[in-house]
């Protein structure tokens, strides 16, 4: 989509409205791709919101001071709505799982890496069927959780 998109959107400017970025938008996208998946300009707003916002930005330093501020044995409990995200959440909570070891997987560590949470779930949980029908919107949250580790010296 984003190759016909984007110069579709180019071509259509000035645009004055959301209408007119939605109406651009659905121009851009070829009426085969339009029969599935949602309505087309439904990503796009995502991602301006997402770049206005500086969403993704912001969204790291943020958990970084979480992480700092928890207390041992308090637990942080994200939802993410899209998958980069997601991304960001999952890296974030594996660097702080594992201490930032560097060691090969399924050796003991030797780096001297210590970890600051122990994740409270493999992978991130969805939503069931019963949420998901209570609230389509649910369907794209991805809930990950972590326990702050007391700290030994």
């Amino acid at each position: 989509f984003r190759c016909r998109i984007a110069p579709s959107v180019v071509a259509g400017s000035p645009l004055v409205s959301t209408g007119d970025l939605v109406e651009t938008v659905k121009r851009g996208v070829p009426a085969a791709a339009r029969r599935t998946g949602g309505h087309p300009a439904k990503r796009v707003f995502q991602a301006v919101r997402i770049e206005v916002n500086g969403e993704l930005d912001a969204l790291g330093p943020a958990l970084a001071a979480a992480l700092d501020l928890l207390a041992p044995g308090g637990r942080l409990v994200t939802l993410a709505y899209h998958s980069g995200e997601d991304r960001l959440v999952k890296d974030r909570f594996t660097e702080a799982a594992t201490g930032g070891c560097v060691c090969p997987p399924g050796l003991p560590c030797v780096c001297g890496a210590t970890p600051l949470v122990r994740l409270l779930n493999r992978g991130a949980r969805k939503p069931s069927a019963a949420e998901v029908a209570a609230n389509r919107r649910a369907e794209a949250a991805r809930l990950r959780a972590v326990e702050k580790l007391e700290v030994t010296s």
